[in-house]
Parts: C-alpha cells; structure tokens; sequence
C-alpha cells in the first residue's frame, strides 16, 4: 500500500508560524514521524509540500495512478479551492483532510470546508498527531479493515 501526503501552504513555515496554533515541531520533525508510523504500519509513504495550488492539482493527479490515499493539509485552500475539491473527487481514490489545529475554534472563515465533501474525513485539532491519525484511519480504510 501506499499513501501520499500532501502539505499546502505556508506548511513549510512550521515551527516558526504562529507556534502557540501550529506548534514547535518544522515541516521535517512532522514528516519524519509520519513516515516513522507508515513504516510502523507497513506502508510506503511519500510527503510533499508545496505553496502552490497548480502544483498541488498536478500531484493529485499523478497519485491516482500510483498511491492507495492521500491525507492532505490543504491549508487555506481549504475553504475556497473547488479545484482542488474537484481534483480530490475526480482522483477516485480516498482522501483525507488534516489540520493541525481545531479550525472550528477558530477565525469563521475556518469553519467551511469546500474540500471535506469530497474526502473521506476530516481530522484536526490534534497537533501533529493530526497526520498520523489520518494516515492510520486512512490505511485500516484502504486494507477494508473494520473500524470501531
């Protein structure tokens, strides 16, 4: 199996953005315990990161031809890209949005997800942790495993 994680923008700035919302931890201590818990699991895992949305679009594409799921951050895209709601449900291969932070305790801009419609499901509010519970949810999902 595998699963690719995609990072939007401004996700290269971890550790340094607003740490008290997003945290201490940068963009590679995050990649390296996800992919510390893909191997755990017994998943190949790719991440990537870009502040672009095009360049967000065309890894959607590539990746329905080479990866079981996606767990994506789109970050502020979130709310507006019905681009890359549209890439999500064209893909045909299950998707998972991750926030790090709860974004329904936050501005009311936060609160709408275009994207969510389109995704298998959401997680957020837990930190980091966010991605690896996305990343398990998403690997019981595509093994067909039952969940709770």
């Amino acid at each position: 199996m595998r699963i690719l994680v995609i990072h939007g923008p401004n996700l290269n700035l971890l550790g340094e953005r607003e740490p008290g919302i997003y945290g201490k931890n940068d963009l590679a201590h995050v990649n390296g315990a996800i992919l510390t818990r893909a191997k755990e699991l017994g998943v190949e895992c790719e991440v990537f990161q870009s502040n672009h949305e095009g360049e967000i679009l065309v890894r959607l594409h590539e990746a329905r031809h080479a990866f079981d799921g996606v767990v994506l951050n789109a970050g502020a895209y979130t709310h507006y890209s019905y681009a890359i709601r549209d890439a999500i449900a064209a893909i045909r291969i299950p998707c998972v949005e991750v926030h790090i932070s709860n974004v329904h305790a936050r501005e009311e801009f936060r609160h709408t997800s275009v994207i969510a419609p389109a995704c298998l499901g959401v997680v957020c509010g837990f930190g980091g942790d966010s991605y690896l519970l996305a990343l398990e949810g998403l690997v019981r999902h595509c093994a067909g495993q039952k969940t709770l």
